[in-house]
C-alpha cells in the first residue's frame, strides 16, 4: 500500500466524518460533531495559509490518504499552542514528606493538583490509523511527518512539545481514574466529558475541583492506573520516547494518562531532518550502496509527506522516481528528508 500524508483540505469533511466514526472512546480530538469538526479544518486550512510565523493556537490537521483507492486512512493533528483562548486543564502529581515525632513516622503523600495553563506548549493530538492499515512503518510515517513540518516552521510553535495520550481503560472500555474522580463532579459520562473538553472547558472551570485530591483517599485500581496509557496507546509512547519526549508529574484529568513531554528543537526527526535540492530522479534499486530510506516531505505549495528512497550528494540528492512522481517533485526542487535507514 502506498500511502501519503498531506495537510488536510476543506474538500476532506466527509472523509474525515466517516474516519472519526472509527474512533474508540478516548480518542478526544476526534469525538466532535460534524459542524465542530468542519470549523477545526476551515481553522486549519488558514492555519497553514497564513505568512506570519507565530504560536497563536491554531490547529494544522493532517490526513493519510492510501494513493490507490484515495480513501482516508488516517489522521493526526499539532495544536500550535495550548492555553490560548481557553486554558489547558492537567493534574500534577506531587510527591509530600510528612513526619510525626510522636509516632515516630514518616510518610511519603501524593497529591494531585489542578493546573490551568495559559500561553502552554505545543501540543500533539488526534492521532488515529485505521487498525488493518497498520503496519509497514505507516505509522511511523503519520507520527513523525507532523515534526518534519515543524522544523520548517519552527516560529509556528512553541519551545516545549507534549503528547497527552488516552489513559488506561478496562476490558469494558471504562476508566478507573474517571470512576474514582470525574464521575462524581460531572452529570455525564467519561466519553462525553473527554469529547466536551475538546469544544469548551468552561465546565471544568465550573465543577472540578479546585483543591488538592490525596491520592490514599482513592480506590487502588484507580491509583495503579496513574500516568499508564491505553493499550492502542503503546506504540505511540514507545516512539515518542525515541524521540526524545519523556513523562514528568503531569496527567490527563479524565482518564489519568501520561502527559509526555520535549524541548521542540530537541525533537529527534526535528534535529536529525533537513533541506536539500534534488539534482536528479531516477529509479533506485532496493540494494543501491549508500541509499537512504526515510521521509520525504515538500510543500509545493501544500505540505506533502510519504516514505522513500534517495542518495545524497553533498547538500544535494538523488531522489527515486516513484516519490517523485507521487509528490510531483522535479529536478531543482527542494525537499525536507528525514533519514531513517542506510545500507
Amino acid at each position: 500500500m502506498t500511502v501519503i500524508v498531506r495537510e488536510i483540505s476543506t474538500a476532506d469533511l466527509d472523509a474525515l466524518w466517516d474516519l472519526a466514526g472509527f474512533a474508540s472512546t478516548g480518542m478526544t480530538s476526534l469525538k466532535v460533531d460534524r459542524d465542530e469538526l468542519a470549523d477545526r479544518i476551515e481553522r486549519a486550512h488558514f492555519a497553514f495559509r497564513r505568512t506570519s510565523e507565530k504560536a497563536e493556537g491554531a490547529p494544522y490537521v493532517f490526513v493519510m490518504e492510501d494513493v490507490d483507492s484515495k480513501r482516508l486512512i488516517g489522521t493526526s493533528c499539532i495544536f500550535s499552542r495550548t492555553g490560548g483562548f481557553e486554558p489547558f486543564y492537567a493534574y500534577q502529581v506531587v510527591n509530600q514528606t510528612q513526619h510525626s515525632e510522636l509516632l515516630g513516622l514518616t510518610r511519603e503523600l501524593r497529591s494531585l493538583h489542578l493546573l490551568k495553563i495559559h500561553n502552554g506548549p505545543t501540543e500533539l493530538g488526534g492521532l488515529f490509523l485505521l487498525p488493518n492499515c497498520r503496519g509497514e512503518g505507516v505509522g511511523k510515517l503519520l507520527s513523525l511527518s507532523r515534526f518534519l513540518y515543524m522544523a520548517g516552521h519552527v516560529k509556528r510553535f512553541a519551545k516545549e512539545t507534549i503528547a497527552e495520550l488516552r489513559g488506561y481503560l478496562d476490558e469494558s472500555e471504562k476508566s478507573p481514574f474517571w470512576n474514582a474522580i470525574g464521575s462524581h463532579f460531572f452529570p455525564i459520562d467519561y466519553p462525553r466529558a473527554d469529547a466536551l473538553s475538546m469544544i469548551d472547558k468552561q465546565f471544568i472551570e465550573d465543577l472540578m475541583p479546585q483543591y488538592p485530591i490525596y491520592l490514599e483517599l482513592l480506590p487502588q485500581d484507580a491509583i495503579d492506573v496513574i500516568g499508564k496509557v491505553h493499550e492502542q496507546a503503546k506504540p505511540a509512547y514507545a516512539l515518542l520516547v525515541q524521540q526524545g519526549f519523556v513523562q514528568k508529574d503531569l496527567i490527563d484529568i479524565f482518564d489519568g494518562g501520561a502527559v509526555l513531554h520535549c524541548e521542540t528543537s530537541k525533537i529527534e526527526a526535528i534535529k536529525n531532518s533537513h533541506v536539500a535540492r534534488v539534482s536528479e530522479v531516477l529509479s533506485l534499486q532496493v540494494d543501491a550502496p549508500k541509499l537512504y530510506s526515510g521521509l520525504i516531505a515538500i510543500e509545493n505549495p501544500r505540505f506533502q509527506c510519504m516514505l522513500g528512497r534517495w542518495l545524497e550528494n553533498n547538500s544535494d540528492l538523488v531522489l527515486d522516481a516513484t516519490v517523485a512522481e507521487h509528490l510531483k517533485i522535479i529536478a531543482g526542487d527542494s525537499v525536507r528528508v528525514l533519514p531513517l535507514t542506510k545500507r
